[in-house]
């Protein structure tokens, strides 16, 4: 890389959502994107600025997410990545790193988003659910969850399904997949979408988990979807249960030589619930 010549770098990025009030930069509060441009200055001397893919919450973890910024450095990738984490805390870590096209931008480039949430269906509260997932100390209806569920795929509009935040051009999103995953005592989600409201897994998993608990017939999301109401439906459900597990892009992203022993890591297919 020659001197004096900008260049942009995409990195993928994990983090314990505990440790930070959320993404975005904001006074008086340690940040996700403040602690990674912190660090980039360090390392090279100059303020950068990291674009992420979203702006992910308070409490809310991330296993692959995204960002970039423009930088003139000739420090090869592989040797940037491992200078960035050598000045970051243990709960964030820049695991991939590469120089990808000048245009690239980790927000708007993305085409869709998949996140995880997690559930404990225990007696007692598990040491790790504080931070980590949200507990129910009862057994859950599955059948009447995975029949409510049902109604989330596709084109809809999920206005009673978010919570107030910055106003969205449309409320309409469309969601490519759902998959239910069960293991004694845990129960979790995926969902993969074209984009997503303030705030609409948590909500998503709040309105299911008081479908299981019988609170809710198992005909309401598909009624909150028609009427918007987001009184009809259940509470937003806790921050810890939420991870962001990947955003995804039109063209391959972090193709590089750190194979897993099945290939690149993360890459999996999702069917229908």
């Amino acid at each position: 890389m020659l001197p004096g010549v900008m260049r942009n770098v995409r990195l993928q990025i994990a983090y314990d959502g505990a440790e930070f009030h959320g993404w975005q930069r904001q006074d008086g509060f340690v940040s996700v994107q403040e602690t990674l441009e912190a660090a980039a200055l360090q390392v090279l001397g100059e303020r950068v600025t990291v674009q992420g893919s979203g702006r992910t919450d308070t409490g809310v973890h991330a296993l692959r997410q995204v960002g970039n910024f423009h930088v003139d450095t000739q420090l090869p990738d592989d040797r940037l990545r491992h200078a960035l984490n050598a000045h970051l805390p243990t709960s964030l870590v820049v695991n991939r790193l590469e120089t990808c096209a000048d245009d690239f931008h980790a927000r708007f480039s993305a085409v869709a988003k998949r996140y995880l949430y997690v559930i404990a269906t225990t007696r007692f509260t598990p040491p790790w659910c504080e931070r980590y997932g949200a507990w129910v100390c009862q057994p859950l209806d599955f059948e009447a969850m995975h029949e409510a569920s049902l109604a989330l795929l596709g084109e809809n509009d999920f206005a009673g399904l978010s919570s107030l935040g910055s106003k969205p051009t449309t409320t309409v999103r469309t969601v490519h997949n759902f998959r239910w995953v069960r293991r004694r005592e845990r129960l979790a989600f995926i969902i993969e979408a074209n984009g997503f409201l303030y705030n609409m897994v948590r909500a998503i998993a709040g309105t299911l988990m008081d479908v299981g608990r019988g609170r809710l017939d198992r005909d309401c999301v598909r009624r909150v979807i028609e009427s918007g109401d987001r009184g009809s439906v259940g509470p937003t459900a806790a921050a810890g249960g939420l991870y962001l597990l990947r955003v995804i892009y039109p063209e391959t992203t972090f193709a590089g030589p750190d194979l897993g022993p099945h290939g690149s890591p993360g890459i999996f297919e999702l069917g229908g619930s």
